[in-house]
């Protein structure tokens, strides 16, 4: 059980970062032909958002976004029925999804990579794991840190002979369908263990939840024999150790910029192509575990004013700019090609 000094430290962390609806004013007085745009979604990319939002009312006086970090399947909920003007999710929509909203945009708008965050007692050193043991980690099946398989990847480091407290997300969540996805590719051990791929997922039992990427951090942070995983932002933020994680090529690889941009290093032509080319990157030195991040729009605005703002604030998320504020958060900026794609998705919204 969490002290109560813990519980109070989690909430305290969550509510910074998500409690309240990330939001800028534009600044200066409101004019008659003020724009108002709210979004919802993926926590995983709202640092960006928050950023975007930011610097993009410097220059936009006459504009009002804000965006709830509610998660990715909260975000697709309410871009269905309609209750936000654009939604950020770490996973596409379904066809089933697809189909509720004819001609919805799917935008590529940034990538990043999921770090597995360890809070081990005693080990200050980094840790590898193998790609077979960490998928067994989280199927429940590997239940110690001294477990021999995790030693014998570790020579030099005593591990505590103590249980491995396992930390997921409890809300539907893209980054949970970006994890398991991976996990998935990696071994067939996954699925064969009646393990899930997808928002949410029926965790082992004993796992502890927690709400948002931030919630998984700070969980990290606060229990002792915890690993989580969680996008790079939000660990590097709290000062959380990150394992180093076996590709497919072999090697063990940390999360940095450069092994990131090489997971995203596959070409391909279509948007829904995206998510399957990172599953498992085969580059040598590519970081394994990483996602692109999505904007979703509809093709159509009933507000003319509001779909040529939606349109323009996501045009310059694309641009150079908008990327390298990206890239100063630690997310990896998307690839000319990418972009490219992107912006041949955007020309399909007619206002």
């Amino acid at each position: 059980m969490l002290s109560r000094r813990s519980a109070a430290l989690i909430t305290a962390i969550f509510s910074l970062c998500t409690g309240l609806a990330i939001s800028a004013w534009a600044q200066g007085a409101k004019t008659g032909d003020a724009v108002v745009l709210h979004g919802a979604g993926s926590t995983f990319a709202a640092p960006l958002y928050k950023k975007w939002i930011d610097e993009y009312g410097v220059t936009h006086r006459n504009m009002t976004i804000s965006y709830d970090a509610v998660g990715s399947g909260e975000g697709v909920k309410r871009f269905l029925a309609g209750t936000v003007d654009f939604a950020g999710s770490d996973e596409i929509l379904s066809e089933s999804e697809a189909a509720k909203v004819p001609g919805a945009i799917l935008l590529p708008v940034t990538a990043g990579m999921i770090a597995l965050a360890y809070n081990i007692p005693g080990v200050n050193s980094e840790v590898k794991l193998p790609r077979d043991v960490y998928v067994d980690m989280f199927a429940g099946k590997i239940r110690k840190w001294d477990d021999p398989r995790i030693q014998a990847a570790n020579p030099g480091i005593v591990f505590p002979h103590r249980d491995i407290a396992l930390i997921a997300r409890q809300d539907s969540s893209g980054t949970t369908a970006a994890f398991t996805a991976h996990l998935a590719a990696v071994s067939p051990a996954w699925q064969a263990a009646g393990m899930g791929v997808g928002k949410t997922i029926d965790w082992p039992p004993g796992i502890l939840l927690a709400p948002g990427n931030e919630g998984v951090a700070a969980r990290v942070k606060l229990s002792e024999g915890s690993i989580g995983y969680v996008e790079y932002w939000f660990a590097q933020r709290l000062g959380l150790r990150m394992a180093a994680l076996q590709n497919k090529a072999g090697a063990y690889i940390t999360p940095t910029q450069n092994s990131g941009e090489l997971a995203l290093s596959g070409r391909v032509a279509q948007v829904k192509e995206l998510a399957a080319s990172v599953a498992d990157p085969a580059a040598a030195g590519a970081y394994p575990i990483t996602t692109y991040s999505w904007m979703f729009l509809y093709g159509r605005y009933a507000d003319k004013a509001k779909g040529a703002a939606v349109r323009e604030f996501a045009q310059w998320g694309l641009s150079q700019p908008g990327q390298n504020y990206g890239a100063q958060l630690g997310y990896l900026p998307l690839s000319d090609d990418v972009t490219a794609i992107g912006n041949q998705a955007l020309s399909g919204l007619t206002h």
